[in-house]
């Protein structure tokens, strides 16, 4: 049956096709139609069809501009045949529509001359305002579109012109209503239509989950056909006819549907399952039809529950529709055990205030399943929830999160559901209608255009009165719809000011929280429409977790959950703040972790790396964003695609390094760029390492975490540029091949290891093709002496993963891991055990200072020399228990480490950065690998550059790798992160608004610069040549 018929709309199938063209006018009243945000992939509709455009140009003489979109339903070349012009920007236009919110960089404030003026004249025409009009998801006070909202009033706009009255006007569709309140404009039959077909699919693989194969199998996804009619006709003649014929599994019993709701969307619903061989029945029918065994399989049952049936006042007596709405409080619902067990399928349509009882609760949801669990195979156990009332969990607390028409649906389990009741199947889909893009627009554009018109006449007549009783109301619904106009909210949506300043706030923008009142501040959370907070979860506690705990709970919008191994730990962590929680979670199981990831907006992992990808993976079927500060794994790569196609950022390497260096090289090098300078060298190092007066112990390091990661890094292999000479040391050669001098301070002297793989930071940084730089280097700063010592230990076997050792005290640790290196035992004295190290230990100097460093650690006899480590003051006799069962030398080692090398109560750490650019005007004329041109006056060495120190309430590695994963965070909640799936802090947005945060927490990285020339001091870069020299020369 066609769609004339199913339903209660008209509509006009589009066909592309010619129309009569007027020569152009001069100065005629613009028209500016849109492109929608381009991170909205799935966003195809449009406020105007090319008809309506032609009926604009021809009969209401204004000029139409479409800003080109190739996602659009119509299509460029449509609009143009219908007389409009493209235009990237719009900025002509007086009236500029679109469905969902402006970007914000895209949004135009600024006004245009009045339309009447001559063309081209703008000094005899006053000024008048643009009009936009947009679902602008502001009214409800939804805090992450305060700054869309700011746009338009003057208290925002100091700069304005005739202090803001002349800033747009702002029209919200959704306020478009008739006299009897209904909405006049919108998607919401689409909505319902849409969602009943992608229900239904989600349904079906649920039933695939139970081990069924439905009919629903086939049911089309409303974006995979080109128009309402044909999908129709597959569900009535491929789905129903199979009902029809062989009707539906058995082990199913009789397949109910449920709708709720009694507007558009509830409407949609029925209409698209009128397709269906359905039988209506009554609330009252339910459980004989779920139980009766002879029940019919060749049709789908649907119930259509009214408020009515579910709702019933707290005491006792029968629904009213008036005094429900006056006196919500006195209801509660019993669509738990009502009607709820008895669903196959929930095709959830109305709407919800935080005023009005909930549909279900959690609480409810249990018992609805366990009376469902009664009644057989697959009852409850999908939701298609159309309405998508995220917000404060709406009418259906256990619906944590909206989906989208990449992934559609996903399964739920609130906390509070007991482990022997499945988890239920959701599709929440926030914008359904765009997957009917065609009849939801020609529906729309037909129900705008007299307001649009209304709109227009406004700018022609200014004042002019309405000639008619229908201009009158129109008009008066436009002034209904508006939010601000002439730079102020209007007043019924005064209101509005309070979410505003809550979001200035939390955004950094008000000098402090003291400019709002207590009394203010005390009902900050109870504001009419603004969004609960946003739920953060951070996995781990350690080390640095307080600073990002500490900035996270700064806002006012977030509330925190730290979940760590150690509730005492989380504990401590959240104990100052009032928006954070402690939670006790066992990481290693998925269940446990996945409903903590699905409640949360954005999840932050502190974890070890190995733990990284399966917080990812939990974190992608959840639809939650991820930040991490770990490198980005081959495992962590693999999960990009799958992260796009979710919707989701996982952003890693967002600390110190990496972290703090993309973001300083990136800015360092866009600057040198836009001065038309070509890079021919970069390096860059970074350390974190104790202070100088706190690094007087093997190593000259400290560890504030486990250090295996170290460790493991000492047999990493290298690749980096230098002076145009691709360079490689293997993993074994690491710690011989290090560089003894690290030029980056005058008074501090460092030693540095080249850092894994430097080749591909080319791409990262934009300094491909590699054949025109001629050095690439990445490494990690140590202080002198870390290396050969680093590499005695290597040489012993205390760094070996591949074998087992099981010392029965800790100084039989190094003859045992010397018995695995060399292959043979070794006798348990002195002299066996030094001819043993003597052997291994190269050249003869660095003997005495092995010796000293391993009897300071504990792990060898204390006959072994003279040297007695208990009279150093930095001495820590104590040691950690020895393993119960034969365990890798390198776990032992790193375990022994954390004990003997950890940081002190008031010692201070250190972290350094540093990067070195040489930059050159383009085009010079000097070979960028000759031997002289490190003297060539064209070029300079800019320096990038951060040198922090620990403070006795925190450690400076703490803060470089916490805030910049809560910058990120923050970031990402409040919308500022456009990028999806695998990524680091590469894009602009990003590693600006870190840096910027950076600074304002007085970490700001420095910058110097200095000519090259002759008398030029040797650099990182030249030091770094020299150094390759000395050892190849060695090796040779």
């Amino acid at each position: 049956m066609s769609v004339l018929r199913r339903s209660p709309l008209t509509l006009r199938s589009f066909s592309r096709r010619a129309y009569h063209a007027t020569p152009a006018r001069n100065a005629k009243l613009t028209i500016g139609i849109r492109r929608e945000d381009p991170a909205r992939i799935w966003e195809r509709r449009c406020p105007l069809t090319p008809d309506a455009v032609h009926e604009l140009v021809e009969k209401d003489g204004v000029e139409v501009l479409v800003q080109p979109c190739e996602r659009r339903v119509f299509t460029s070349n449509d609009f143009l045949k219908a007389g409009a012009k493209l235009h990237p920007t719009l900025q002509p236009a007086h009236v500029i529509v679109g469905i969902k919110e402006t970007p914000l960089p895209e949004v135009l404030t600024t006004p245009l001359p009045a339309p009447a003026s001559p063309a081209g004249d703008t000094t005899q025409s006053p000024l008048v305002p643009r009009t936009q009009v947009m679902f602008s998801h502001t009214i409800k006070g939804q805090l992450y579109n305060m700054e869309l909202l700011s746009k338009f009033l003057a208290s925002e706009n100091r700069s304005a012109p005739e202090n803001g009255s002349l800033l747009p006007r702002l029209i919200d569709y959704e306020l478009l209503t008739g006299e009897d309140g209904k909405r006049t404009v919108g998607f919401g039959w689409f909505a319902g239509v849409a969602g009943a077909l992608e229900a239904l699919c989600a349904m079906a693989h649920a039933h695939l989950e139970l081990g069924v194969a439905s009919p629903f199998l086939y049911t089309p996804r409303p974006h995979t056909q080109p128009s309402l009619e044909s999908i129709r006709s597959i569900l009535r003649d491929v789905v129903g006819a199979h009902i029809v014929s062989d009707g539906t599994p058995k082990s199913l019993g009789p397949l109910v549907i449920g709708v709720t709701g009694t507007g558009k969307v509830a409407e949609g619903c029925l209409a698209i399952l009128e397709d269906l061989p359905i039988q209506k029945i009554t609330i009252n029918q339910l459980h004989n039809v779920v139980t009766d065994p002879n029940a019919d399989l060749h049709k789908i049952y649907v119930v259509h529950a009214l408020p009515k049936d579910y709702f019933v006042r707290r005491d006792g007596r029968p629904f009213d529709r008036a005094d429900y709405y006056a006196h919500p409080n006195e209801y509660v619902s019993e669509f738990h055990t009502k009607i709820a067990p008895y669903l196959s399928l929930l095709l959830h349509g109305a709407g919800w205030a935080p005023a009005y009882p909930r549909l279900m609760s959690n609480e409810q949801l249990t018992t609805t399943l366990e009376i469902a669990q009664t009644l057989g195979k697959g009852r409850f156990a999908c939701v298609g929830d159309i309405s998508c009332d995220v917000e404060a969990s709406g009418g259906l607390e256990f619906l944590s999160r909206h989906t989208t028409l990449s992934s559609p649906f996903y399964t739920t389990r609130p906390p509070t559901l007991p482990a022997h009741l499945p988890s239920v199947t959701i599709m929440a889909v926030d914008i359904l209608p765009t997957a009917l893009p065609l009849e939801a627009s020609q529906h729309f554009s037909q129900a705008f255009l007299p307001y649009l018109r209304s709109v227009l006449a406004g700018y022609k007549e200014p004042g002019r009165e309405p000639a008619s009783d229908q201009e009158r109301k129109t008009l008066e619904a436009l002034e209904r719809a508006t939010v601000a106009s002439g730079g102020e909210l209007r007043e019924s949506f005064a209101w509005l000011r309070k979410p505003l300043g809550v979001w200035k706030e939390s955004a950094g923008l008000t000098a402090s929280s003291s400019a709002r009142s207590s009394e203010d501040a005390g009902k900050k959370s109870a504001l009419p429409g603004v969004q609960p907070k946003k739920r953060v979860l951070m996995l781990g506690s350690g080390m640095v977790a307080p600073p990002a705990v500490a900035e996270l709970c700064k806002r006012v919008n977030v509330e925190l959950v730290v979940a760590s191994n150690s509730l005492e730990d989380a504990k401590r962590l959240t104990a100052p703040y009032a928006n954070a929680t402690p939670v006790l979670v066992d990481v290693s199981d998925p269940v446990e972790v996945e409903g903590l990831v699905a409640g949360s907006d954005v999840v932050i992992s502190l974890l070890p790396v190995p733990f990284h990808p399966s917080v990812a993976d939990l974190c992608i079927r959840n639809h939650k964003h991820l930040v991490t500060a770990s490198y980005i794994s081959p495992a962590m790569r693999e999960l990009h695609d799958r992260a796009v196609a979710a919707d989701v950022v996982l952003m890693n390497e967002i600390g110190l390094d990496p972290g703090i260096d993309h973001c300083s090289a990136l800015s360092l090098l866009e600057s040198l760029r836009a001065q038309g300078k070509e890079v021919v060298s970069f390096t860059s190092f970074c350390g974190g390492l104790p202070a100088p007066e706190h690094a007087d112990v093997p190593l000259g390091y400290k560890f504030s975490w486990s250090p295996k990661g170290v460790l493991s890094a000492a047999s990493n292999d290298a690749r980096f540029k230098l002076w145009g000479e691709t360079c490689i040391i293997g993993g074994d050669d690491l710690l011989r091949k290090h560089f003894t001098d690290v030029p980056l301070s005058n008074v501090l002297k460092f030693e540095g290891l080249a850092n894994r793989d430097s080749l591909p930071y080319g791409d990262v940084y934009g300094l491909s093709p590699l054949k025109d730089v001629r050095t690439v280097f990445r490494g990690t700063l140590r202080y002198p002496g870390f290396a050969d010592l680093m590499y005695a230990f290597k040489c012993i076997g205390l760094l070996d993963a591949t074998t087992t050792v099981n010392p029965h005290h800790w100084t039989s640790l190094v003859r045992q891991a010397l018995e695995k290196k060399l292959g043979t035992l070794i006798k348990d004295d002195p002299a066996s055990i030094r001819s043993a190290l003597y052997s291994v230990i190269m050249p003869d100097r660095q003997r005495d200072a092995v010796l000293r460093a391993l009897h300071w650690l504990s792990i060898v006899p204390s006959s072994l020399s003279e040297y007695t480590a208990s009279t150093d003051p930095t001495y820590d006799p104590s040691l950690p228990s020895l393993p119960t069962k034969p365990t890798a030398p390198i776990d032992m080692f790193a375990s022994l480490l954390a004990h003997k090398l950890r940081y002190a109560p008031g010692e201070r750490d250190l972290v350094v950065l540093s990067h070195e650019i040489v930059a050159r005007p383009k085009g010079s004329g000097v070979p960028h690998t000759s031997p002289h041109a490190h003297a060539s006056a064209e070029e300079e060495v800019h320096t990038s550059s951060l040198i922090t120190y620990g403070t006795p309430e925190t450690s400076a590695m703490s803060r470089t790798v916490g805030l910049p994963v809560a910058f990120a965070t923050l970031q990402i909640l409040d919308g500022g992160v456009r990028a999806r799936g695998v990524q680091g802090p590469t894009e602009k947005e990003v590693y600006v608004n870190v840096l910027q945060r950076l600074e304002e927490a007085g970490l700001g990285v420095k910058e110097s610069v200095s000519k090259g020339g002759l008398g030029r001091m040797e650099g990182v870069e030249q030091s770094l040549r020299r150094e390759w020299k000395r050892m190849m020369r060695l090796r040779e």
